[in-house]
């Protein structure tokens, strides 16, 4: 055997290992051939709606074939036969895959999707890889005519492929969780709070020149509940959060709760409107009801934008939530009220209302789920939002954690009559640092 005869066929074994690997990743992640899912379908939908295109896929590739995890503008069509010549569904791309134009591009030559009956022309893949390198698949987007994609618009379908990316590890999270627990016999307790921490952000991230702070207080032991909240940075430099609650207990809300949280990220990456984030949020909704029982949510949804000066300008987004509350350095405490905003996923064309609001130092927001205002006081009597801002209003520690501390305490004092689950963000800006004066000379 000569050199380079040893030198192909080791290149050649490497590459099946290498595929091999793939493939075992794929199958580590449990998806081919699962259900359709309402937040992969929202992610396809976007992507076509980014491009302007009538044509969108999240793909998963396997050894033989290509399937869609989600398919927006192809009907009936659920997988193809796995084909190189297209490349459509491109393996270890650095960045974007873009083919222009496929009538005048050799990467297309014979084709099948391009000289067949779709006759494509134009298409766009960005890569779903795991955290260890392995492409499982890619994001698409295809037209019967020639495009040529902005930068943004390249860089927003990678950011959907990573949102994938990100779903996959939470429910494989999940899975690698209630397997864990069934093998240890663990009681329902025990896996309701594991699944429970799956919906919720393990921790919240590090928001310059702000405080952050999250809880959430089951009411059952036993039961899983329907609270979420999140925050995240957007590409402009600014950050979103939100909070809600939606509708029912157990594993049905815990599926809603997810497709929720991953609808309002994704909406955020085409449009952080707060009214636009909400209004994305119901169409989903809407479009996972299909005749069954409604799915329906309140919720919450702000933009952070930062100042110089070290105060952050809040604009904020409610259907059918309570008011957010802001502690001010003085010690008022203040509704920011969205009053009006209607339920989100029941009506057929709901109003949300937006409203401003100035954080300035030593000022918080808190957000907080309905349980919180509808606990029972030692009276019987609810404790309401009035009762709740009295509260705030006496604690000395106005920071996020002090906030959350001070409803703790509440919570705790309260005892049985809290019946409901309650989630709590809570955002401050702290105070300015001044300097000492500087000492004379002796």
């Amino acid at each position: 055997m000569t050199g380079a005869e040893y030198a192909f066929q080791e290149d050649a074994s490497s590459t099946a290992t290498d595929e091999q690997r793939r493939l075992a990743a794929v199958r580590r992640y449990a998806v081919l051939d699962t259900p359709p899912d309402g937040a992969f379908d929202k992610i396809a939908s976007l992507a076509a709606r980014i491009f302007d295109v009538p044509m969108a896929t999240v793909a998963i590739v396997d050894g033989d074939r290509v399937w869609f995890k989600a398919a927006h503008g192809f009907q009936g069509v659920q997988e193809i036969p796995r084909d190189p010549a297209l490349r459509a569904f491109p393996l270890g791309e650095d960045g974007p895959y873009v083919v222009t134009d496929s009538l005048t591009d050799p990467r297309t030559t014979g084709a099948p999707l391009v000289h067949g009956d779709l006759g494509v022309r134009f298409f766009a893949a960005a890569a779903i890889t795991t955290a260890d390198g392995h492409c499982l698949g890619t994001v698409n987007v295809f037209d019967t005519r020639p495009h040529h994609p902005t930068e943004n618009q390249l860089a927003a379908l990678q950011d959907l492929a990573s949102l994938v990316m990100d779903e996959l590890e939470t429910r494989l999270s999940s899975l690698h969780t209630v397997a864990a627990e069934r093998e240890r016999r663990a009681d329902a307790e025990r896996l309701a709070r594991t699944l429970q921490r799956t919906l919720l952000p393990p921790a919240l991230p590090a928001v310059p020149g702000l405080h952050a702070s999250a809880a959430y207080y089951p009411a059952s032991a036993d039961e899983i509940g329907g609270d979420f909240y999140d925050l995240f940075p957007l590409d402009d430099g600014r950050w979103a959060f939100f909070l809600g609650d939606v509708c029912g207990k157990g594993a049905e809300a815990a599926a809603l709760t997810s497709l929720t949280r991953y609808t309002l990220r994704a909406a955020a990456i085409y449009d952080p409107d707060p009214c636009t984030a909400l209004a994305n949020l119901d169409a989903v909704l809407k479009g996972e009801h299909q005749g069954g029982s409604p799915r329906f949510c309140t919720a919450v949804f702000g933009v952070l934008d930062a100042a110089p000066d070290g105060c952050f300008t809040v604009t904020l987004a409610g259907g059918g939530h309570p008011p957010t509350l802001a502690i001010r350095a003085g010690g008022t405490v203040e509704p920011v009220s969205t009053v009006g905003g209607q339920l989100i996923g029941l009506l057929s064309d709901p109003h949300f209302v937006q409203v401003s609001t100035h954080l300035a130092p030593g000022d918080a927001l808190l957000l907080y789920t309905d349980g919180l205002i509808e606990a029972r006081t030692a009276d019987g009597s609810l404790l309401g939002e009035e009762g709740l801002a009295r509260h705030l209003s006496t604690h000395a520690d106005r920071g996020a954690d002090g906030l959350l501390a001070a409803v703790h305490k509440l919570l705790t004092d309260l005892g049985t009559g809290v019946s409901d689950d309650t989630a709590l963000l809570a955002l401050s800006v702290p105070h300015r640092r001044t300097s000492p004066p500087p000492q004379e000379n002796r």
